[in-house]
């Protein structure tokens, strides 16, 4: 039989009311009381029935966080910190990667609508919000994370873009680089990274060395790609002294390319990455790399959809934090 409140009341000696306000965190209950509620309902291995409070207009506690790639260390990473701010609001997380697949992520939004969560944080690859744009209609709260829309109203927390790859660029020509590539995934923030990469180099004369291979999105093993277009770089006759990666596997793939070819990195070849992953310590050379702040991203983005929640902040709220330049042993003077 399904343990129930009554038997949740029985367990503790208390009324069915005082169990549902410790469940609920509401009205005034002495300690002693609430840890005897907590002590029988963890006694009886008592769950709380969130659908049944769902329908009855009660917030259900949970959150519907959206991922492009799990494997990706950027996005487990920032998946763990709002996970983990999350816990510390009372809140749940339920984590669905979508593999930049459009019809798993409608699979998912749909599930997650059934669940009855309370709203959805989005970190979604895709360049279009049709379903994000669907649930807001609904008036669904919503939050999007690391990708920036910035023609599309909606609650968001990301990084300045174009500054991290203004900083990179200054990184590399302040080290003597003239001719410097670029690997990249075709998203909108890696354009606003190479706009601000551009502008970098423009201020002191210098152009992009090679045009840019963009990589489509849907490249699952970025290591991989990202290997096989700094391969193809690195065959020119008058090759860059630098590579700019607009994300830490990409350059990791760069790396391995230029060892391949019997370079040195960074003697013969300086990469820079982007994001900061604890990947980029750990590689053989430890990676310089514009940090993004994950672990406060993944802060941000939860208490501001939170606070949309209590009716604290209007909706439309944006949050724009600021990278930084983490220098390792990748590169060097040329």
């Amino acid at each position: 039989m399904k343990v129930t409140i009554y038997d949740v009341a029985k367990e503790a000696n208390v009324s069915i009311a005082t169990v549902s306000n410790v469940i609920n965190k509401k009205g005034r209950i002495g300690e002693k009381t609430r840890k005897r509620v907590y002590e029988a309902m963890e006694a009886l291995n008592y769950e709380p029935n969130v659908i049944a409070s769902a329908l009855m207009g009660k917030q259900t506690k949970t959150i519907g966080l959206l991922i492009p790639d799990l494997a990706n260390p950027f996005f487990s990473e920032l998946a763990r910190s709002i996970e983990d701010r999350s816990h510390e609001l009372g809140y749940n997380i339920v984590i669905c990667s979508t593999d930049y697949q459009e019809d798993k992520e409608n699979k998912y939004i749909g599930l997650l609508k059934q669940k009855r969560v309370d709203g959805f944080i989005f970190a979604s690859g895709f360049e279009k919000l049709t379903r994000v744009e669907e649930l807001m209609k609904e008036d669904i709260p919503i939050a999007i994370v690391a990708r920036d829309y910035p023609n599309f109203s909606v609650n968001a927390v990301v990084i300045d873009d174009y500054m991290g790859g203004y900083i990179a660029a200054e990184h590399l020509i302040e080290k003597g680089h003239k001719k410097i590539s670029v690997v990249a995934v075709d998203i909108y923030s890696n354009r606003e990274r190479i706009r601000g990469f551009k502008d970098a180099l423009s201020k002191h004369h210098l152009q992009i060395a090679q045009d840019i291979d963009f990589i489509g999105e849907i490249e699952k093993n970025h290591m991989d790609v990202g290997r096989k277009v700094a391969e193809r770089y690195l065959q020119c006759e008058d090759r860059a002294t630098a590579m700019f990666a607009c994300n830490d596997l990409l350059a990791i793939g760069a790396i391995q390319a230029a060892k391949q070819a019997g370079l040195k990195v960074p003697e013969d070849l300086s990469v820079v990455g982007f994001d900061n992953t604890n990947i980029a310590s750990i590689v053989d050379p430890p990676l310089t790399t514009v940090s993004q702040p994950i672990q406060l991203m993944g802060r941000e983005v939860m208490d501001l959809i939170i606070s949309v929640f209590k009716g604290e902040r209007e909706d439309n709220v944006r949050v724009t934090l600021t990278p930084t330049l983490v220098e390792r042993e990748s590169t060097s003077e040329l």
